[in-house]
């Protein structure tokens, strides 16, 4: 995992593309995270601008026109670039774009796509070799037509350093707040979260599909209470048997809702809060890594290192040199 770049050195100019035929959701999205003025955030916060494709006016999907203040020439000067969708997954992207975008990660930009603004960092070949994923429809399609990408159907976004891709319309959002966290650590994210009323995180690799929600209110009633119980107490030992007896139902009952209500296990959907808590004490606090594990519920020094390599690729250790306080931009109060 790379450390953060001082954050003097770094350019906060994010760039998002407009386009004739404009996926007006994803780029509502690009604008409601990056484009408000957030002084809450202090001085070193993201810029914003739109780089218009096409010339003149142009339309959404709604069928609002509209006009963008500033052209292509606006992608090189960019240190963040945002594709959000395109207008058709079967529609051409323009040479003279596919150029810009490439000259622009020569240069060091960062590239995130939402849903099938994926075809078009791939038609620029900037995805070849990596993993990426798209809205699930689309997954196909682009398996198909670009074999050189090892495309991940199911997750919610990829990040693959400075090429990032997202799902479908809402997995935008958590693309966003990653890269906030990234940039900023987690205080930003979850303060940009919160003003968004949305979940402060929700980890790349959970599943885009879910086949449905919890699909009766007296269930719904009982899931709801039981999630937040474990969040609350994530070092508790919590067995199948103890989660269906907390939620009044019988553990083949618990386990067929539970997954239905969010799109994974019990043993999984806990290892992953306890490891979001873990990489909070370990960015905002100075306690020691034993004292980390078992506060997040992962029992033991050992355990959590096992677990970071396994879904992190790299150590508690290395995680607080690289996001820890003293190297993320400080927020100003």
């Amino acid at each position: 995992m790379p450390k953060p770049i001082p954050s003097s050195a770094l350019n906060r100019l994010v760039v998002a593309l407009a386009y004739d035929g404009l996926c007006a959701f994803e780029f509502g999205i690009a604008v409601e995270v990056f484009g408000l003025a957030r002084p809450e955030m202090g001085s070193d916060w993201y810029r914003f601008a739109v780089a218009a494709v096409d010339d003149g006016e142009m339309r959404t999907t709604g069928g609002v026109r509209f006009v963008a203040d500033g052209g292509m020439e606006l992608i090189e000067r960019a240190g963040t670039i945002i594709v959000p969708g395109w207008r058709g997954i079967h529609e051409a992207v323009p040479e003279a774009l596919c150029a810009a975008l490439r000259t622009a990660h020569d240069n060091g930009a960062t590239l995130l796509s939402f849903c099938s603004g994926v075809f078009v960092l791939a038609a620029a070949g900037l995805l070849n070799g990596k993993k990426a994923t798209t809205h699930w429809r689309y997954t196909d399609a682009l398996k198909a037509r670009f074999a050189d990408i090892a495309v991940l159907p199911e997750v919610l976004y990829v990040d693959e350093g400075s090429v990032l891709t997202s799902a479908g319309s809402a997995a935008a959002i958590d693309l966003c707040l990653h890269l906030i966290r990234r940039d900023f650590g987690t205080k930003a994210a979850n303060l940009v979260a919160r003003r968004l009323v949305v979940p402060p995180h929700r980890d790349g690799g959970q599943a885009q599909f879910i086949d449905k929600a919890v699909p009766e209110i007296h269930e719904k009633a009982r899931l709801g209470p039981l999630l937040d119980a474990m969040r609350t107490e994530l070092a508790d030992d919590y067995t199948v048997a103890r989660l269906a007896s907390m939620a009044g139902m019988s553990s083949r009952t618990l386990l067929r809702r539970f997954e239905a209500a969010t799109g994974t296990t019990p043993a999984k959907w806990l290892l992953l809060q306890r490891l979001a808590k873990a990489k909070d004490l370990l960015e905002t606090s100075k306690l020691g890594i034993e004292t980390i594990a078992e506060a997040s519920g992962l029992g033991s020094a050992a355990n959590l290192r096992h677990h970071f390599r396994q879904q992190f690729s790299t150590t508690p250790a290395a995680y607080r040199e690289s996001f820890g306080t003293k190297n993320v931009t400080p927020l100003e109060a």
